[in-house]
């Protein structure tokens, strides 16, 4: 083991960590290797079934449901855990839609699924978040490099999701909070975003981003390890892309 990860283990060793999000992709590369970094891990999903198979499957110390936009169901599934060292919120929806043409409480769903389910765990967690622990948030490339197909209010959220994580930083001192941006990642969030277009999209893809390949859950989920354990990070957004932002 290198110096870099047996630090790593050490920091997170016997921590407390609540990953939302965590029962496929980003999340749930980022709840294993806390995990093997020696943190109790309980992972959060939006369906009971997910999240206790996930559990169950990768011997996390727990799970809970909740569905993020509701304040209560979120309340509920924190309310038993007595403290939480790293809190990392992952969830949400890929949320496209053309401002003019689609349903607006469609897209308020990107806000409400990124900057008001943050604001509702950490009401409910309170001071059960450690004093010396982290909130890690996810925003995305977008907020650096909007386009022109129905994601202007995605981009906001991401890029409102960064500017939440600098303010909270200062508020919640010396909880530290910093943000995983992460770029084109091969995730089922990926796959479902695309659909049947897939295929043609990511080979697009593959022509324009520097590294010519899409970039890998554990990649990005060493990311949020990274912020979790690296005590000196403190309102950062952590680019994880590949360069898609320079593109």
């Amino acid at each position: 083991m290198s110096d870099a990860a047996q630090r790593q283990q050490s920091v997170l060793a016997g921590k407390n960590v609540l990953v939302f999000g965590a029962t496929s992709g980003i999340g749930l590369e980022a709840a294993l290797q806390a995990k093997d970094a020696g943190a109790h891990v309980i992972v959060v999903g939006r369906t009971a079934a997910s999240a206790e198979q996930a559990a169950a499957h990768h011997g996390f110390a727990g799970w809970r449901a909740a569905d993020v936009t509701d304040p209560n169901a979120l309340q509920l599934a924190v309310q038993d855990i007595p403290t939480i060292d790293h809190l990392v919120l992952l969830a949400g929806t890929f949320v496209s839609g053309k401002v003019r043409d689609t349903n607006v409480d469609y897209l308020r769903q990107a806000f409400d699924e990124r900057i008001w389910a943050a604001v509702h765990v950490i009401r409910a967690l309170g001071d059960r978040l450690s004093s010396d622990g982290s909130i890690t948030f996810i925003s995305g490339s977008l907020a650096d490099r909007p386009n022109a197909y129905g994601t202007a209010i995605l981009a906001a959220a991401s890029a409102a999701m960064e500017a939440f994580a600098r303010g909270l930083a200062l508020e919640l001192a010396p909880i530290r909070v910093n943000t995983l941006s992460p770029g084109p990642i091969d995730t089922p969030i990926l796959h479902k975003a695309l659909g049947n277009a897939r295929d043609s999209v990511v080979d697009r893809l593959k022509q324009t981003l520097p590294l010519r390949r899409l970039g890998t859950s554990d990649e990005a989920g060493a990311g949020v390890v990274f912020l979790m354990s690296n005590g000196f990070m403190n309102g950062a957004t952590l680019n994880v892309d590949g360069g898609a932002r320079l593109v």
